[in-house]
């Protein structure tokens, strides 16, 4: 009987994308540390996982097992506040490419989004709620922000990016943007809440890139 044709995800490896054969594939990853990637049985699921992120696919610690997506009961969604900003952030590499935005919680329409050549994820989910914050101060709403990022919610409230990014000629805009959110959290009261995004329960944040 013939082997039924695969079809392979790289996520993290020299090339990111979707191949039709495990050579193609195993160039891919190959000597790239932390590799990520699965096999599918079509084109059409393949495509589909790779818009995705490698996460919602294998579970972990148990590499090749479907990981299934958590149900997300209507009871429990009835205790988001609908009207408010969800905010996330995405890195490529630590430090690496970084971008943050902000959604409408109920319909993630884009309301800003910022993207910068070096930075960290707890720093674009900082940044990303400072932003929030001020861009609501200029409009006078107290309208509530999502994170899902309990280190980004620590540093707004100690009004402190405590992070360890290398200070020099490459990282300096991003270091003068943290400079400039702190300044803006000491010399600026809100009444915004900022509450935690429960992942657990509600499934990934509206904000979300995807790329996790």
């Amino acid at each position: 009987m013939a082997k039924k044709k695969k079809y392979y995800v790289v996520w993290e490896g020299n090339n990111p994308g979707v191949y039709d054969n495990w050579t193609d594939c195993q160039l891919q990853i190959k000597g790239y540390p932390g590799a990520k990637y699965k096999s599918f049985t079509s084109n059409e699921e393949a495509v589909e996982a790779f818009r995705g992120s490698f996460g919602d696919h294998i579970s972990q610690g148990s590499p090749g097992k479907a990981k299934a997506k958590p149900v997300v009961s209507e009871e429990a969604r009835k205790e988001i506040v609908w009207e408010s900003i969800s905010v996330d952030a995405a890195c490529s590499g630590n430090p690496g490419v970084m971008e943050y935005q902000g959604v409408d919680t109920r319909n993630k329409s884009q309301i800003f989004h910022k993207k910068f050549s070096l930075g960290t994820n707890n720093i674009g989910e900082f940044l990303a709620i400072v932003h929030a914050l001020a861009l609501l101060q200029q409009q006078g709403k107290n309208t509530p922000i999502y994170t899902d990022s309990k280190t980004a919610m620590s540093w707004v409230r100690k009004k402190k990016a405590n992070t360890k990014l290398v200070r020099n000629a490459k990282t300096k805009l991003i270091w003068d943007l943290i400079a400039r959110a702190e300044t803006w959290l000491k010399n600026n009261t809100w009444k915004n809440p900022i509450l935690k995004w429960d992942t657990e329960r509600w499934g990934e944040i509206p904000a979300d890139f995807g790329r996790k």
